[in-house]
């Protein structure tokens, strides 16, 4: 989401770990999810390069939208013949493709589409995802040591693809492992 934060606000976000924000049409400072209870815990501030914008990194709880949805930017604006182009109304699922990738996961599972492998996985429980994840692993590690370097990308793509759905039926969500991970190279 874009929204508008002061001294004030900066202030309040870097001393409580929450974000907060400036409303300019009520002229005061608000918590955001102080109401709704779709709060944004503030994991990292980042500052741009002319210093007039902030980014804050957030664990968002709910949608961050007042429209309900998880984010503001929901709409794509696609090209079309001339100059007029139309906006397409999707969920946004965020632009790394691990990050989509989890998402996809995340739809078999609470769609389960008849034929899909990754719901084959799911039901197979976790015993099952995990020793797919050990399969994967011995995979990589004999492509590694003997094979060419088209096995170990397609090794790889594998073993990552088997963690996601393992992270999935865990409950894990991606940013948690992705956080931990930026917090071990600080």
């Amino acid at each position: 989401m874009v929204a508008y934060a002061d001294r004030e606000a900066l202030e309040r976000t870097l001393s409580t770990g929450f974000a907060h924000y400036y409303s300019r049409t009520r002229k005061a400072l608000w918590r955001k999810g102080e109401t709704s209870g779709h709060e944004q815990r503030v994991a990292e501030v980042r500052l741009d390069c002319d210093g007039d914008s902030l980014l804050f990194r957030v664990d968002q709880t709910g949608p961050a939208c007042h429209t309900g949805s998880r984010t503001c930017f929901f709409r794509e604006g696609q090209r079309g013949s001339g100059a007029a182009g139309r906006l397409v109304e999707g969920e946004d699922t965020g632009g790394h493709l691990l990050t989509r990738l989890a998402a996809t996961i995340a739809s078999r599972a609470a769609e389960r589409p008849q034929g899909s492998y990754t719901v084959e996985l799911l039901e197979g429980g976790i015993s099952r995802i995990s020793q797919k994840v050990g399969e994967e692993a011995v995979e990589l590690v004999v492509a590694a040591n003997a094979e060419d370097e088209r096995r170990v990308t397609a090794e790889s793509a594998d073993l990552l693809y088997h963690l996601l759905v393992l992270l999935q039926a865990r409950g894990v969500p991606l940013d948690a492992v992705l956080r931990e991970l930026e917090h071990r190279t600080q």
